[in-house]
């Protein structure tokens, strides 16, 4: 198994500024728009765009959250270990508002699908755009595409995409994994 260092600390920090920029550029205000972190690992992506818009870009009130979508995977009952749910904290209803899902990788969709069921338990959303930081573009399973984009990766399947945050790693970093025995 070897690793490969595809993105280190100070690249992500450029990128998340990009991403800021490019929601600020979509949403101006952000009076209308709902920012919700996929749990567990898109929590830690959207809290940082949340921090970053409002310290640099003196955005007030952001309307933002986190949602679990652990029970509304359609691969849960198949697992062979049991799955530890997360909480969602996600305190307004989102009718009518525009929504922007953030998650750290894109890889088959299914996550995002799941997102797009568990998020009708919160009203009916004007619109529902995605944010990730990593779009793995030849491994889709379902026809999602993202909005907003960190770097896109081609990478085969048995190649991984290895997020690190310094809130639950030592240091933030994105490796790529392979798993062959060579």
């Amino acid at each position: 198994m070897s690793k490969k260092l595809l993105l280190n600390a100070k690249e992500i920090d450029i990128i998340i500024h990009r991403l800021a920029c490019q929601l600020l550029e979509n949403h101006l205000d952000f009076n209308n728009t709902v920012l919700v972190g996929l749990q567990p690992r898109g929590v830690f992506l959207a809290n940082r765009l949340v921090a970053l818009l409002k310290k640099d870009y003196a955005i007030k009130d952001i309307t933002y959250g986190s949602l679990d979508i652990t029970f509304y995977r359609d691969d849960f009952r198949r697992r062979e270990e049991p799955l530890e749910a997360s909480s969602t904290n996600l305190n307004v209803t989102i009718e009518n508002k525009k929504v922007v899902f953030i998650d750290d990788v894109l890889f088959s969709g299914r996550s995002i699908r799941a997102a797009l069921t568990a998020i009708q338990s919160f009203g009916r959303p004007q619109s529902i755009e995605l944010l990730v930081l990593i779009d793995r573009r030849f491994s889709r399973d379902l026809p999602i595409q993202p909005n907003y984009k960190g770097r896109q990766v081609d990478v085969i399947n048995d190649e991984k995409v290895l997020v690190h945050w310094k809130e639950n790693n030592t240091k933030d970093a994105v490796y790529i994994q392979t798993n062959s025995s060579k």
